[in-house]
C-alpha cells in the first residue's frame, strides 16, 4: 500500500495504456484517491472500450505515438509519475519487421525518456522482458537496447532529478498474445493445442504481479536500477496439460516445433548481472553499471574479479508440475468463467486444493 500512499492526489501516465498491464493498473488504482490516470496510446478503439468500461472522470485518453516526440510532451505536462509499458512485444512480427521494433521499442523508449526529464515528470519506470538477456530475436535485442537507453539516460542525473527505473519481467499469463488464450480458444472449438515444444519452459507471472514488481522498483529503486521478481516457470507441454485437466478437454496436442525467434528457456538475469546484482528476497535489484567513458584506467586498474554465478533462467528456477500450474491458472478470472461450464469438475478441483 506504500505506492498508493505516494499516489495520493498525483498524476500518473501510462503509455500503451491500453494493455493489459494498463487495464490492470486502474483496476487497481482507481480504489485509491489517486488524482488522475492518463491513458497514452495510438489505439482510439481500445480508448473507446476502456471509456465505456470505467467510466471514472479521473481517466484521461491521450491518442498519440511513442514515436512521436511531441504527442508525448503534451500528454505529460502536469504528470508526477509514468508508467512506460509502449512496445512491440510479438516475437515473429518483430522478426519480419525488425526496424519497426528499434522505432517504437529503442527510439520510442527515448523519446519518452526526454520528454519526461524536459517536463519534470518525477519517476518513470520503463517495462521490459526476459527476452532482452542474452537476446536472440528482433524484440529481445530491441528491447535489450531500450534498457541499454533508459540507463544510459539515468547517468545523467542525479536521485532529486527524474528517476529512471527498469522492470524486466517473464511471461504474464494470459496477455494479450500469450499462449493461454490462444489454448483456451483451441480447447472452446475442438481443435488441436498446438505446442511449439513441450519441453520449451517459460516462466509464469500473474498480472497482478507484475504490477507489484513495478510498484517495487517505483518505492525502493535508486538512479538506472533493474529490478526483477523472482518467479516459478512452466514446461510448455504441462501448462497444455493443466489447461485439459482443467477444462475437462479431450483435444489432442499437436507439437509444430518452434517458431521464429524462440528460445528453449528464458533468462531473466545474465550471469554478469547475478554478480553484483542485491537479493531482496522475492526480488532482485541491479544497480546500473556506473563505469565511464574514461578507458585508460582499465588498462592499469580494471575491475575486481566477480565471482562465477550462473545466470536467473527458467530452467534453475522454481519448476511447477501440473498440479502446481493449475492451482496457479485458477486464481485467473478468465480460468475461473471457462471452468463455470465444468461446474462440477470446478467444485470437485477446489475442494481438494
Amino acid at each position: 500500500m506504500e505506492l498508493l500512499a505516494s499516489l495520493s492526489k498525483k498524476k500518473l501516465l501510462i503509455s500503451g495504456g491500453t494493455g493489459s498491464f494498463g487495464n490492470a493498473v486502474l483496476r487497481r488504482y482507481l480504489a485509491s484517491d489517486i488524482s488522475e490516470i492518463r491513458i497514452f496510446s495510438r489505439d482510439e478503439k481500445k480508448q473507446d472500450d476502456m471509456r465505456h468500461e470505467y467510466r471514472d472522470d479521473r481517466v484521461k485518453y491521450y491518442i498519440g505515438d511513442v514515436r512521436n516526440l511531441a504527442s508525448i510532451a503534451s500528454a505529460l505536462r502536469g504528470v508526477d509519475y509514468v508508467f512506460h509499458a509502449a512496445a512491440l512485444k510479438q516475437v515473429p512480427s518483430c522478426e519480419f519487421y525488425p526496424v519497426e521494433s528499434v522505432l517504437t521499442n529503442v527510439l520510442g523508449t527515448h523519446n519518452m525518456l526526454t520528454a519526461c526529464i524536459q517536463e519534470g515528470v518525477r519517476k518513470v519506470v520503463v517495462l521490459s522482458t526476459d527476452k532482452a538477456v542474452y537476446p536472440i530475436n528482433a524484440m529481445g535485442i530491441s528491447k535489450a537496447l531500450m534498457e541499454k537507453v533508459a540507463i544510459s539516460e539515468s547517468r545523467n542525473l542525479s536521485e532529486s532529478q527524474t528517476r529512471i527505473l527498469v522492470t524486466r519481467y517473464g511471461n504474464v499469463m494470459a496477455s494479450r498474445g500469450s499462449v493461454i488464450p490462444l489454448f483456451m480458444e483451441q480447447i472452446r472449438t475442438g481443435k488441436a493445442l498446438t505446442v511449439t515444444d513441450p519441453d520449451m519452459t517459460r516462466f509464469l507471472m500473474h498480472l497482478d504481479v507484475a504490477v507489484e514488481l513495478v510498484e517495487f522498483a517505483f518505492e525502493h529503486g535508486h538512479q538506472g536500477d533493474t529490478f526483477i521478481r523472482k518467479s516459478p516457470a512452466a514446461t510448455i507441454g504441462n501448462l497444455a496439460m493443466a489447461l485439459k485437466e482443467l477444462l475437462e478437454a479431450d483435444n489432442p496436442i499437436h507439437v509444430i516445433g518452434s517458431r521464429h525467434g524462440e528460445k528453449l528457456y528464458e533468462s531473466l538475469l545474465s550471469k554478469e548481472e547475478m554478480a553484483r546484482a542485491e537479493d531482496m528476497g522475492a526480488f532482485y535489484r541491479v544497480p546500473a553499471d556506473s563505469r565511464e567513458l574514461n578507458y585508460d584506467k582499465y588498462f592499469t586498474d580494471g575491475n575486481p574479479h566477480s565471482p562465477q554465478l550462473e545466470e536467473y533462467n527458467s530452467n534453475n528456477t522454481e519448476r511447477l508440475d501440473v498440479q502446481a500450474i493449475k492451482k496457479l491458472l485458477m486464481t485467473m478470472d478468465c480460468i475461473q468463467e471457462a471452468m463455470l461450464l465444468r461446474p462440477a469438475r470446478a467444485l470437485g478441483l477446489a475442494a481438494s486444493q
